[in-house]
Formats: C-alpha cells, sequence, structure tokens
C-alpha cells in the first residue's frame, strides 16, 4: 500500500509546489517596486513616538513648558502689573531675542544630527566685524558686505565639517578650537575697538521697520522657525538628518551619506550664526571683539530646553522658540522685581543642567516602556 501512495503524494506535492510558485510570480509586473531604505529608516521611529505623544504623560510632557511660560507670565503680571504687563515690554521681549532665536534654530540642525557647534558665539561676532569693517572703514556697499559675511560663515562651516567629519575629531574638539580662533582674529582686526555706524539701510531693515509695533527681526526669527519646522517634519532631509542623530550605522547601512549630511549640518549652523551676526549688525550698528560671545551658553540652554517640550527628547523648532522666550520672560521678570543682572547666568546654567536631565530622563523612560 506505501508502495504505491509514496510517488502519488510526491508527484500531487510536487504540482503544488509549481502551482505556488507560478501564482507568486507576477506576469508582466515589470521589475519589482521597493521602498527607499533611508525613507523606511526615517519613518522607523514615527509610529513609536506617535504612541508617547498619545499617552497622557506623553501629552502633560509635550505642553509642561509652554504651560509653565504661561503661568510666568501670569505671575509677573500680577506682580509687576506697571512695568511687566505693558505691550512696550512684550515688544522688546520678543525683538530682542530675535538673534538669539535664529542662532539656537541653527544650532538643533547639527545637534540633531549629533554633532556640537561651539563655536557659534565667535561666529555671530566674525559675521558682524565682517560687516562693520567693510562697510564703515572700507567703505563697502552695506549689501556687499553681508554677503561677505554671510560666505565667511560658509567657510567655518566647511572647516569645522571636514575636521569633525573627515579626520575623526570630535566635534566638541573642533568647534571650541575654532571658537577660540575666531574670537583671537575678532580682537587682531578690531584692534580691541568697537566700529560704529553700519549704514542705516541695514538698521531700518532689521528693526526700524515695525510690524504691529513689533521690529521685523522678530519675523525673520519666525519664519526661519517655519521653515526649519517644514524642513524636519515633511522633508526627505530632515528624515535623514534625524535618522542620522538616532544613530549613524543604521543610517548609513541604509544607504544615506552619513558624512555629506553631518557637515551639511555643521555648514548650515555656521551659515544662520553668521546671519545672526547680520542681525545684530543691523540691530547695533555696530560690532566689537566680544560681539556673539555671550550668546553660547543661552543657545544651548534653550535648545536643550527646547527638547523636552512639543516633541520631547528631540530637538525641534518650536520646543526652542518657546525655551527662548520662555527663559528670557523668567529673567526679564525677576530683574523688574529688583534683582540684579547675574540673575540671567544662573539662570541660563540652572535650566542648561535642568533641560539636559529632564531629557535623559525622559530618553530612559522611552527606552524601558520600549518607544
Amino acid at each position: 500500500m506505501n508502495d504505491h501512495t509514496g510517488p502519488v503524494n510526491e508527484k500531487r506535492g510536487a504540482d503544488m509546489t509549481t502551482a505556488r510558485k507560478d501564482a507568486e510570480t507576477p506576469v508582466d509586473a515589470g521589475p519589482p517596486v521597493t521602498e527607499s531604505p533611508s525613507s523606511t529608516a526615517a519613518e522607523a521611529a514615527e509610529p513609536s513616538e506617535k504612541a508617547a505623544r498619545r499617552r497622557p504623560t506623553g501629552r502633560l510632557e509635550a505642553m509642561a513648558l509652554p504651560l509653565t511660560w504661561l503661568a510666568v507670565i501670569v505671575v509677573f503680571s500680577i506682580l509687576e502689573t506697571d512695568t511687566f504687563f505693558t505691550s512696550a515690554n512684550a515688544a522688546s521681549i520678543l525683538a530682542s531675542q530675535a538673534v538669539l532665536v535664529v542662532v539656537t534654530l541653527g544650532l538643533i540642525v547639527p545637534l540633531i544630527a549629533g554633532d556640537f557647534d561651539l563655536s557659534i558665539g565667535s561666529v555671530v561676532g566674525m559675521s558682524a566685524l565682517v560687516i562693520a569693517i567693510l562697510n564703515v572703514q572700507h567703505g563697502w556697499n552695506i549689501w556687499a558686505a553681508v554677503v561677505v559675511a554671510l560666505l565667511a560663515g560658509i567657510v567655518v562651516g566647511l572647516i569645522n565639517g571636514m575636521l569633525t567629519v573627515l579626520l575623526g575629531i570630535d566635534s566638541l574638539i573642533v568647534t571650541l578650537g575654532m571658537s577660540t580662533l575666531l574670537a583671537g582674529v575678532a580682537l587682531w582686526i578690531s584692534g580691541a575697538n568697537t566700529i560704529t555706524g553700519v549704514d542705516q539701510t541695514l538698521v531700518d531693515v532689521v528693526i526700524s521697520y515695525r510690524l504691529f509695533g513689533i521690529p521685523m527681526e522678530f519675523y525673520y526669527a519666525i519664519i526661519f522657525a517655519l521653515v526649519l519646522w517644514y524642513v524636519f517634519a515633511f522633508t526627505p532631509l530632515g528624515q535623514r538628518l534625524l535618522v542620522v542623530g538616532r544613530n549613524r550605522e543604521v543610517a548609513r547601512l541604509s544607504g544615506m551619506r552619513v558624512s555629506t549630511l553631518r557637515i551639511g549640518a555643521l555648514v548650515t549652523s555656521a551659515f544662520v550664526a553668521a546671519l545672526g551676526g547680520v542681525l545684530i549688525a543691523g540691530t547695533s550698528g555696530s560690532a566689537g571683539p566680544t560681539t556673539g560671545l555671550d550668546l553660547l551658553l543661552p543657545a544651548f540652554a534653550a535648545a536643550f530646553l527646547g527638547s523636552t517640550t512639543i516633541k520631547p527628547g528631540r530637538f525641534n523648532p518650536w520646543g526652542t522658540v518657546i525655551a527662548v522666550y520662555f527663559l528670557v520672560t523668567g529673567i526679564t521678570g525677576l530683574q523688574l522685581l529688583g534683582l540684579q543682572s547675574f540673575v540671567q547666568n544662573i539662570f541660563y546654567g540652572g535650566a542648561l543642567i535642568l533641560a539636559v536631565s529632564f531629557s535623559q530622563i525622559i530618553r530612559r523612560r522611552r527606552m524601558k516602556q520600549g518607544f
């Protein structure tokens, strides 16, 4: 009995295997369509992030800083009604921090890609100083001087990027060295003097023209935040940078040009810092050897504090904007209450420490929960 059924079963199995293969083989389907490895890697973490935000604690984390900012505004408005709760003070707060907003938005680009840029303050100063020297001392057209300043920022970014990526030097070391180098150059070319008298045309474009009583530099900063938000939320470039920041090896195996993306991020940071120098030159009409150096700590404090809100655990444009204005609102309110200028460094330093600590707590909790 077994001798007769064995060959029949084998034949039937062979026929079924052949039929299954025929069914799985497309007819005139052309080459198979495959999804881009880079887009697959970029989208892999999105479901978990969305799930994390849908949880009650996730929503609370995302809105904690904006709600705290609102509470701070209410408290200081009650305590200092005549000085804090005024349209003039609001306009001053919004406009005075436009440069910091722009510079910090540029800073989060390499931070998202996993690199640090400690040279941003010196690049801001270099840019403003180049404009002042070329325009005031050498009689250049103001817009030609602006172009040279922006090109100088790009060159600095390229040097930072190539030393970091191509030679494998830590970005902290490279950009710290670059910051010190540029500070020395600024002191040298300025003769340790502040150069005043920048063309009024630039001043008009930056602060003289107003919309709803607020200088235009505030609106420039918000427009830049919109652009950066769009890039990171809706473009392949933004998604690739996010993947590079999460895991460079995964990004490399997915076919992404990791080196190019990292260099581009550092170039972007330096270019935007140079743009901040243009805004400073237009705001004050002058530049000196120490211009921009005081922006480094506030920028990092705002960047890390911003990573705890809107999209907790990730550097993001709107979180950055909220963090900048939360910090300056607190500082302004405390100074109006009579505290001296030392409160600024205490506030920024404390905010940086707390923000980094909170970011680590969020990251570890999500790793434990599988998000």
